[in-house]
């Protein structure tokens, strides 16, 4: 009895194992570490439910497939034609709502627990012309995407870097990314990522934003 009853928990922990290998991360600070900029209500709503929900969804299209729980979200978003057709668009929808969100809690910080370093704001101005600039140019990426999206500041193996804006839950992975750039900061402009604050007012919410940047993780991501 005793064998039997060992071999169904052994049974069960690795069927968890392969259904629950999406999981939704827990926020890297509190709920209101980011007030007054993004409040407590948003962050709850925006990481407890809408978070959770893509990450729910992956797991549910997956569930005919479940050798693909094994996958990264990379290697998934990245080879989205190689899925089933039927899981496609699912994928696509609600890996990348997954993995923006997994790279927008760590780019944010509470307010005043880092700064642009010299050598960053070096970086910036030698491609934008000065840190004022390189603000300016993607809060208007952020302001210019139609409808939801995000706003992205990407870097190019050869250290240049370039602001781009994708709709939905795109990114570069979704993309192809042929010039293999990097994501080393992003913008949410998906409505619910700001409504209750900043009501139709985005252009206040992208600039409040550079208050909460966790510029220390952007350079790390940059020289890593």
């Amino acid at each position: 009895m005793r064998q039997v009853l060992i071999t169904i928990a052994l049974w069960l922990t690795s069927l968890f194992l392969v259904t629950a290998q999406y999981v939704l991360p827990a926020l890297p600070y509190n709920y209101n570490a980011l007030e007054p900029y993004i409040d407590s209500t948003t962050m709850r709503i925006h990481h407890d439910v809408h978070h959770a929900a893509y990450v729910n969804n992956l797991n549910k299209a997956l569930e005919k497939t479940p050798e693909l729980y094994k996958k990264s979200l990379p290697e998934l978003l990245s080879n989205i034609d190689q899925l089933p057709a039927d899981i496609q668009v699912a994928v696509r929808n609600n890996g990348g709502g997954v993995l923006n969100h997994n790279f927008f809690w760590k780019i944010m910080a509470p307010a005043g627990t880092t700064n642009i370093s010299a050598a960053l704001d070096k970086k910036l101005t030698e491609n934008f012309g000065s840190v004022d600039k390189f603000k300016e140019a993607f809060e208007k990426a952020a302001l210019t995407r139609f409808g939801s999206g995000w706003a992205w500041l990407v870097a190019s193996p050869n250290g240049k870097l370039e602001i781009i804006s994708t709709p939905n839950q795109d990114n570069l992975y979704i993309l192809g990314n042929k010039q293999n750039q990097k994501a080393i900061l992003t913008l949410d402009v998906w409505e619910h990522a700001y409504y209750l604050k900043y009501q139709s007012k985005r252009a206040a919410y992208a600039k409040a934003f550079w208050s909460v940047v966790n510029w220390k993780e952007v350079e790390r991501l940059l020289n890593e």
